[in-house]
């Protein structure tokens, strides 16, 4: 498919190589010590890669969740770069209001005219949930550089754990807790977000997925993401040892396993173009072996009152993303989901 012609934009575009393995990565830290996140907690190196490879000359805007509160004790903060806090549903409001106003600052020589990140990062409930309007809005204007930054930990970890939209199956939550009566109260399949813009936001230059146990490739994701012009999007899968009930020793190996089992399969759309990577490409093209799901789901109490059923099930249905998917792994669209019954 050709590229579509998308407005010309009068803000100058950053130029970010690719980063050649990770003895080249820059050695500077915009995101340091001095927070509060939870021992093995994957979102503060996700904020630390998205900064790092962005560069000092970035602005982050942070959506309230749990990388706002842990990273901003009053008088405090680990941002080395300019950061400033959004309300929870409002990532993609606040990018597209920054990007504007430095373009506007710009054009009125007010500031320098040179490249600048905005970078607007949000949780899940503020991504998935409460902003997805305001994403999709900000990803329709194409006269704005901004990346939106969906840092993913599969519940509102900063209100205690509840099930957001993006809560896998069955997953244990102070929202949907395991009982005698029902042992899986939680039935909703996780949200498909990252396809669901790519595939609704014709115009958008750039959605990718990510996973911070994959240093290089996450922070080449957001390279392009910022290089490329207009708004774009990415979405990260974040283990979380508090909220996913492990120990925090775990977070790397656990972020390997949501790939290599299927459970979040590694992707860009770049012009247009859908791109597996990694060990999701593996998969596709039969050179990295697909793990089972046991691995990676009881590793993690969450899933501890799962039965084999539970596990054959929630496998089928990875089985299927892969298998029956117009695109595995990535477009829902088959006839066989129908009728598809969850275990009693």
């Amino acid at each position: 498919m050709d590229t579509p012609e998308i407005a010309m934009l009068d803000a100058p575009v950053p130029v970010l190589e690719p980063i050649k393995g990770v003895k080249k990565a820059p050695l500077e830290e915009y995101f340091t010590s001095g927070h509060r996140t939870c021992q093995g907690c994957e979102s503060a190196l996700v904020m630390k890669l998205m900064v790092k490879a962005a560069g000092p000359r970035t602005v982050v805007l942070g959506s309230t969740g749990c990388m706002y509160v842990a990273n901003t004790t009053y008088y405090s903060t680990s941002w080395v770069v300019p950061w400033m806090h959004t309300q929870l549903g409002s990532s993609g409001s606040a990018a597209v209001g920054t990007a504007a106003a430095f373009r506007a600052l710009m054009r009125k020589g007010k500031i320098k005219r040179e490249p600048i990140n905005v970078i607007s990062f949000c949780g899940d409930g503020g991504g998935a949930d409460m902003g997805l309007s305001a994403i999709s809005g900000a990803l329709q204007h194409m006269d704005y550089n901004h990346l939106i930054l969906l840092y993913d930990n599969e519940s509102y970890a900063n209100t205690d754990i509840q099930a957001s939209g993006s809560t896998p199956y069955g997953a244990v939550t102070t929202f949907s807790p395991s009982g005698k009566v029902k042992r899986i109260l939680h039935k909703r399949w996780k949200k498909n977000v990252a396809a669901m813009l790519a595939a609704g936001h014709p115009e958008c230059r750039y959605v990718g997925t990510v996973c911070a146990s994959y240093a290089v490739d996450f922070m080449n994701r957001v390279r392009k993401a910022l290089s490329i012009g207009g708004p774009t999007f990415i979405h990260s899968i974040d283990p979380c040892p508090k909220g996913w009930d492990y120990d925090p020793m775990l977070s790397h190996e656990l972020g390997e396993l949501a790939v290599l089992t299927g459970i979040w399969p590694l992707y860009d759309v770049e012009n247009h173009k859908l791109r597996l990577y990694g060990k999701s490409r593996g998969i596709v093209e039969g050179r990295q072996k697909r793990l089972p799901v046991r691995d990676y789901l009881l590793k993690q109490g969450r899933f501890a009152h799962f039965t084999d059923d539970d596990i054959d099930y929630f496998q089928a249905k990875i089985d299927d993303m892969w298998t029956k998917w117009l695109i595995p792994g990535v477009l829902p669209f088959s006839t066989d989901l129908l009728n598809e019954k969850a275990p009693a």
